[in-house]
């Protein structure tokens, strides 16, 4: 067994729909391009591989706008400016990951599957404009679309010598919760990104207990567990 050198701890965030208001940047980006998306409500609802094709009312106009290559590329291109120059992160999030940061016994990783250009590029761009340095990250990956995170969070702790029961990892999906839970270490699932609170309890079925449905919720939580609570006032000025 590996021996743990530290008593640090750590925490490992996904970055869209956990910390990055997704939803709206991907809205706004469809509505550039004369399409709509609906409402965050129906959008949680809706099986991953029709999320952005929209529901029964967005659905033809979107899938004939969608339709060949260069459509996609106009889109990725329009998604990725928006995230550099528009989109944000959730209330009060920007005030906990600077609160975290500063903490010499935290370490903070960032595991993301962005699918902007240049992912790290377009999120050092966006912590930029809540000043943040992407740079000040113990851990940084991003990952393909279809790889799970699981080696990835198992590698992050690993690398920084933390005991499992020590870190934390925080999504907003059921494959996150999974991930976390193969990775053996404790899962925080929130439900105001892109799955619901209905979905994760009783479609997947997900702890009600380690779902929090919004950032302030999650904030108090993640804050409890670190023994940081007092630190709660300072996030919701």
């Amino acid at each position: 067994m590996t021996p743990f050198v530290n008593r640090q701890r750590l925490v490992i965030f996904d970055a869209d729909g956990t910390i990055v208001d997704a939803f709206h940047a991907i809205e706004q980006t469809f509505l550039h391009h004369g399409m709509a998306i609906g409402d965050l409500e129906r959008f949680q609802k809706r099986r991953k591989l029709l999320k952005y094709l929209g529901g029964l009312r967005e659905f033809p106009t979107n899938l004939r706008k969608q339709f060949g290559k260069q459509s996609r590329k106009r889109l990725l291109a329009t998604l990725t400016e928006i995230y550099r120059n528009e989109a944000s992160l959730y209330p009060g999030v920007a005030a906990l990951l600077r609160t975290l940061l500063a903490d010499p016994a935290i370490r903070v990783g960032l595991v993301t599957r962005n699918v902007t250009i240049e992912p790290e590029e377009t999120l050092t761009y966006l912590f930029k404009r809540h000043d943040i340095d992407i740079a000040d990250f113990d851990y940084f990956a991003c990952i393909p679309l279809g790889e799970d995170k699981t080696g990835q969070l198992k590698r992050a702790r690993e690398c920084l010598a933390i005991n499992p029961a020590r870190t934390f990892a925080c999504g907003d999906e059921y494959s996150d919760y999974l991930a976390a839970i193969g990775a053996g270490i404790y899962p925080f699932v929130v439900a105001y990104g892109f799955e619901d609170c209905e979905r994760l309890a009783k479609g997947f079925g997900v702890p009600r207990e380690v779902i929090s449905t919004s950032p302030a919720e999650f904030s108090e939580r993640l804050l409890h567990a670190l023994d940081l609570l007092q630190n709660l006032p300072t996030l919701n000025k």
